[in-house]
């Protein structure tokens, strides 16, 4: 069962992010701010849910958050500054755009660059522990699935409704065959 909260009396948004090991488009960040003792039957790890499930998920989430933000990291600029950097941007940047400022943020891995004013915990897997974690992977991977898909109708060679830009065979075949678009992230290693 995930945790509603790691402390219980301050306003806690959770942060997550989706798409570093691609080898296209952006990096998406959320982040969530879900009511105190919020509890949802279903909610978990965006990885373990199926598409349908994440996609039901994020109607209730958008729709019972306090608030809930989504951001994104362009491809050029993760080759500017490096994934890493363009993760925690992404985060930063989801947390500029919530309309609830929150007073405390939970992250999920286990390195982040603080938010100015904000403290932050960092939580290994804590999209497996905590639920607002869970629901900030849930938004994150739907809005950049989504992205991918409308992306891969302009190159449909290169599979993106089925992989979202990760490394399968066919997506690097496609580079192979093709050479890279001006979606794809030209520092990392794609063939």
């Amino acid at each position: 069962m995930l945790k509603s909260y790691y402390n219980a009396d301050i306003i806690e948004a959770g942060l997550d992010e989706v798409g570093r090991g691609c080898l296209a488009g952006p990096v998406v960040a959320a982040a969530v701010i879900l009511p105190k003792n919020y509890t949802h039957p279903i909610l978990n790890d965006s990885k373990q849910l199926s598409r349908a499930q994440r996609e039901s998920l994020r109607t209730d989430i958008e729709r019972d958050a306090l608030a809930w933000s989504v951001a994104e990291v362009s491809h050029d600029d993760i080759d500017r500054i490096n994934i890493l950097k363009a993760s925690f941007l992404a985060m930063h940047r989801a947390i500029d755009t919530l309309s609830v400022r929150p007073e405390h943020l939970l992250v999920d891995g286990n390195r982040f660059v603080p938010y100015p004013m904000i403290p932050h915990t960092c939580i290994i897997k804590g999209d497996a522990h905590y639920l607002s974690i869970a629901a900030a992977s849930v938004l994150a991977k739907t809005y950049r699935d989504e992205l991918m898909e409308q992306l891969g109708q302009e190159f449909p060679a290169y599979g993106w409704a089925q992989n979202v830009g990760y490394p399968t065979p066919v997506h690097r075949e496609a580079i192979r065959k093709f050479g890279p678009t001006k979606y794809h992230r030209m520092s990392f290693r794609l063939i």
